[in-house]
């Protein structure tokens, strides 16, 4: 079921979005994840965040500020079945554009944005820890 994240939701969310990072994200020490974990937390609530949930455990979200997708977080053990696509295809239902930053070294996500329609835009320096990442953008 895709739903609209509540606040009762935030503690479930910050630690999948920290096991989804850690895990897709191995050129980037765990250190940074757990150093940004509690302004994540605090954050969570000021944006759209749209869940999947199965069996009353959230697996997935996408967190949306406006235009702009924060990222796609699906739990490790269920990815692979749809289910960032099915909340991708929920924001493109109710956005006309969307935009998004993407490691270059997170090969999978690059490929299913361009699968999913998105263009790669420009090429940026994420300062915060030197890594290359692509502005990706997509219209209806």
């Amino acid at each position: 079921m895709i739903r609209q994240a509540t606040n009762d939701d935030i503690e479930e969310i910050v630690q999948l979005w920290y096991q989804v990072n850690v895990t897709a994200h191995a050129f980037i020490s765990k250190d940074y994840w757990k150093s940004h974990f509690d302004e994540v937390k605090k954050m969570l609530p000021l944006a759209e965040i749209i869940v999947y949930e199965q069996n009353g455990v959230i697996t997935g979200f996408v967190g949306l500020n406006d235009t702009y997708i924060s990222g796609i977080f699906v739990s490790s053990d269920v990815q692979s079945k749809g289910i960032g696509k099915q909340l991708l295809d929920y924001a493109k239902k109710i956005k006309s554009e969307l935009s998004l930053n993407v490691y270059q070294k997170n090969e999978r996500a690059t490929h299913f944005y361009l699968r999913e329609g998105f263009i790669i835009k420009s090429e940026d320096m994420d300062t915060d820890n030197n890594e290359k990442e692509y502005l990706m953008v997509w219209k209806k």
